[in-house]
């Protein structure tokens, strides 16, 4: 009956399937409670009734914003793909300005310690993440090769590694790592037991990244290298990591990133990083929620650079296996 009607009515169906979903989001944004007063800061004379009428006024409150968001999509329908995309980070960047400016922030202090949270903090930062994903690699690709293998001892060394580093919290193998190790009488260094704790349990959870994208790559690729004469290794090499980084390139950039920010974790055990410089920094003056925004912002900057680097390699590969 429905679809019977859609079909002989269809733009009389698709205004009133337009009208139902206004009121949805209308209902939808006013269970969320939000206030009215933004209106009484627009429109000073309707403060007061605003606050006479507070549910009437929340329910005004929706259906402006629902009437902003549709008259928005509506506008933005009529750029190109390109301008859609930057209209769209530019609305909602300073949509998250606004919403960082109604903390009161004291820009101020910001200003006067940002400085500091980026020559020591991002720095710091930036050269245990290196590292970590360096090593994180290796580990990954040799775990791999291992879970590959038909030799038994090898095969149960990987999968126990594997185990044992990805059904770990990362935090309990830093503490592990900086605090046992020491027992067995093996002093190691806050920094050095970030990398590792870092490394082993990112190479751990690439380990699979890595099996499964050389897995993905036909078998007849390396019997193909095997018939030109090329050992394991060299097929390995020149042959099957190179297809395989087309499918191993964008999991693997995602746990790049989260080592970034998860390297923030490493502050517990005194690492200078920029974690442990915000929350140092803003106690001094009580100003936690400035200096915690800011490293937030700053390890989202870290991110998109981390996230344009892995779109260019991901490019890369692409045109390769293309050819």
């Amino acid at each position: 009956m429905i679809g019977r009607l859609i079909l002989t009515y269809p733009e009389t169906s698709r205004r009133l399937g337009g009208l139902l979903a206004l009121l949805v989001f209308v209902a939808a944004i006013y269970s969320l409670g939000i206030s009215s007063a933004w209106i009484g800061y627009i429109v000073p004379p309707a403060a007061g009734w605003l606050e006479g009428n507070p549910q009437r006024g929340r329910l005004v409150s929706a259906l402006i914003i629902a009437l902003i968001a549709v008259v928005n999509w509506k506008a933005l329908r009529q750029l190109s793909r390109r301008q859609q995309i930057v209209g769209v980070w530019l609305e909602l960047f300073g949509l998250l300005m606004v919403f960082f400016y109604s903390f009161d922030l004291s820009f101020t202090f910001i200003a006067k310690k940002i400085g500091f949270l980026i020559s020591q903090g991002v720095v710091t930062t930036l050269y245990i993440s290196a590292i970590s994903i360096v090593i994180a690699t290796l580990i990954a690709l040799a775990g791999a090769i291992a879970k590959l293998s038909k030799n038994g001892v090898i095969y149960g060394l990987a999968t126990f590694y594997t185990s044992l580093f990805r059904g770990l919290p990362l935090l309990m193998q830093i503490y592990i790592i900086y605090l046992g190790l020491p027992q067995v009488g093996y002093v190691i260094g806050a920094v050095p037991a970030g990398i590792l704790a870092l490394s082993l349990c990112y190479g751990a959870y690439m380990t699979e990244i890595f099996r499964a994208g050389i897995e993905s790559i036909h078998r007849g690729q390396s019997e193909g290298a095997t018939a030109l004469g090329l050992n394991s290794s060299q097929t390995m090499g020149l042959v099957i990591l190179p297809q395989a980084m087309r499918v191993i390139i964008p999991p693997t950039g995602n746990q790049f990133i989260a080592m970034l920010k998860d390297s923030s974790l490493i502050s517990v055990v005194g690492v200078w990083e920029l974690m442990y410089l915000a929350r140092t920094q803003g106690q001094t003056e009580f100003r936690h929620i400035e200096m915690l925004i800011t490293a937030s912002m700053i390890y989202w900057l870290l991110s998109i650079g981390l996230e344009f680097i892995q779109s260019r390699v991901e490019e890369r590969f692409g045109r390769f296996n293309v050819r």
